[in-house]
């Protein structure tokens, strides 16, 4: 009897932790799409899909607290072994991650709307190519998830210092313009963008390394 009870709890505790990897998966791509839809409506002055990214944000916050919940209750009832365990621990942290950068996807998307009435600013295609970059980290950081890619985390984290320079330089940049004319909103709001991509490529990087710590339970 206790040996065809541990089998069956063994059986249950792997089926919850394969729909908790395919939700992980889901709710990223939910974040991506979040992302993909605040660039262009950024830098492709698409304003009308802003309009559609707090009803996918509601989509993530539903994943972020069903995962958290479930990974709580398998860590209680569960007493998972160390690989398992950190598994956990890690999917608990990620959805953190993701969670963020969806928040943060959903206020550029904000931005872009108060920033539509402005002329384009000359800072606008170097902050792009710093969106570009924080994209293909995230995807990167995803991909690492579905494949248990121990080897990203070192490779999104130099991807990472590219976007920390980007950020140092568009700063600078903006924060000693002369000559101003009319409203100073365009600057703070442009500001405020690069801050916000930095912020979402460092929670991109984690999740990168979060992958390694499941696999091999070393952290960076």
């Amino acid at each position: 009897m206790t040996i065809s009870y541990s089998l069956n709890e063994s059986r249950q505790f792997r089926h919850r932790s394969r729909r908790l990897e395919q939700d992980m998966l889901l709710m990223g791509a939910l974040v991506e799409q979040s992302f993909r839809l605040a660039h262009r409506s950024l830098f492709q002055r698409e304003i009308g899909i802003a309009e559609e990214i707090p009803k996918i944000d509601r989509k993530i916050d539903s994943f972020y607290h069903q995962i958290e919940l479930e990974c709580a209750e398998l860590m209680a009832i569960a007493s998972p072994v160390a690989q398992d365990l950190r598994r956990l621990s890690a999917f608990m942290q990620m959805v953190r991650d993701l969670e963020r950068i969806g928040d943060y996807a959903k206020d550029i998307s904000q931005i872009s709307l108060k920033l539509f009435p402005y002329p384009t600013h000359p800072c606008l295609p170097a902050i792009e190519q710093m969106s570009h970059h924080a994209r293909a980290m995230l995807e990167a950081s995803l991909a690492a998830l579905a494949n248990l890619d121990r080897m990203a985390g070192p490779t999104i984290h130099r991807l990472d210092d590219d976007v920390d320079r980007a950020y140092d330089e568009i700063y600078q940049t903006l924060a000693t313009q002369t000559n101003l004319q009319g409203s100073i909103e365009p600057t703070i709001l442009l500001a405020l963008t690069i801050r916000h991509l930095e912020r979402m490529a460092d929670h991109a990087t984690n999740i990168a390394f979060r992958v390694t710590f499941i696999v091999t339970g070393a952290r960076q």
